[in-house]
């Protein structure tokens, strides 16, 4: 099991969280976590994207507002 300290709405403060015995096979990986002081349960959703496309957006907006700017 894994401990995280994380903020439980439950209990309104922050907390130890743990990862339950995963049957997904996640170990201490695993993304579902539950409150130690009330047992509320915490997923935490992970995802990847392209960092190019963050990139090109920041040059955009960046381009943009010396636009508004100049004029």
């Amino acid at each position: 099991m894994s401990d995280h300290e994380l903020y439980c709405d439950t209990c309104e403060g922050v907390r130890p969280f743990e990862a339950p015995p995963c049957a997904d096979g996640h170990g201490p990986d695993c993304p579902e976590l539950a409150c130690t002081g009330c047992g509320a349960a915490l997923l935490i959703a992970t995802f990847t994207f392209p960092a190019t496309r963050l990139a090109t957006g920041a040059a955009h907006a960046s381009r943009h507002a010396s636009r508004r700017r100049a004029a």
